[in-house]
């Protein structure tokens, strides 16, 4: 049995990239990344004019912001119930924020954007999403969708009125059933997942998604060595296939054995 001074601590590396895709010439796809707390948070854009860059680029500026102050504060003491109630009241603030901001201003009605959320915990990652940006998971070499899209497609596959293989190929692509901005509140969906070395997240928008099936992502996750060369290879099939909407990926890679007990953070490397 591992003892506490033979255990070494779990490690994460991690890497973001955002283009804009070979249709569009703004960019409505934000990131945003704390290594020191670890955390990643993605946003897409929605609305005329420049308001979704707007409400992406509020939204990931003040979770980066607000929840990273929160969790460099409350450090190790913290539990995940504490993480998770912090989730919810910055994302519950920024959706407030952009929704007074829509209202205010004519140019930015009707904007809003989807939301990844994640913060890497020792084993595990707490994980709340808004709207149809994702996050995957490949582990062992099996790829493995571990957010569920806020659509109108997902309703209709749940429902049985259509099948996956048909949603690919639907007109009805973009219809979000959830976002953060739209309306007064929003529901963050949060779950939690355990995490093992050699466990790669990708966190990614529906420019990513819509263009590389899943086996097609799996294929570039597998091929590369580096987050940074990985994360350039999604983003060039993502456009070799068309490049519809701007593409946005955050990849995640554990790494070392378990974490030792105590600590509610791992260290991240470039």
């Amino acid at each position: 049995m591992p003892t506490l001074s033979d255990t070494q601590p779990m490690a994460i590396e991690i890497h973001s990239a955002v283009d804009p895709g070979r249709s569009r010439s703004n960019n409505e796809d934000s990131v945003a990344t704390d290594d020191g707390v670890a955390l990643a948070v993605l946003a897409d854009g929605m609305g005329g004019y420049n308001a979704g860059e707007v409400a992406s680029n509020m939204a990931t500026t003040f979770i980066h912001t607000e929840l990273g102050r929160w969790l460099r504060e409350a450090s190790s003491q913290a539990s995940d119930a504490e993480v998770r109630r912090a989730m919810d009241i910055c994302v519950d603030n920024a959706n407030r924020a952009i929704f007074n901001a829509a209202n205010a201003n004519p140019q930015f009605a009707g904007m809003g954007t989807t939301l990844v959320v994640a913060v890497f915990r020792d084993d595990h990652v707490l994980l709340g999403h808004v709207g149809d940006s994702r996050c995957y998971r490949l582990r062992a070499g099996r790829l493995q969708q571990i957010t569920r899209d806020h659509s109108l497609l997902q309703e209709q596959i749940d429902a049985g009125l259509i099948t996956p293989e048909q949603a690919a190929y639907s007109a009805n692509k973009n219809l979000v059933t959830r976002a953060v901005g739209v309306e007064d509140t929003v529901l963050l969906e949060t779950h939690q997942h355990e995490v093992q070395p050699g466990d790669v997240y990708l966190m990614c928008s529906d420019g990513l998604s819509d263009m590389l099936d899943d086996a097609g992502i799996a294929q570039v996750l597998q091929a590369h060595d580096t987050l940074e060369s990985c994360a350039r290879a999604l983003i060039d099939g993502a456009n070799d296939a068309g490049g519809k909407d701007n593409i946005s990926v955050i990849l995640v890679r554990a790494s070392g054995g378990a974490s030792p007990a105590g600590r509610s953070w791992w260290p991240f490397r470039r």
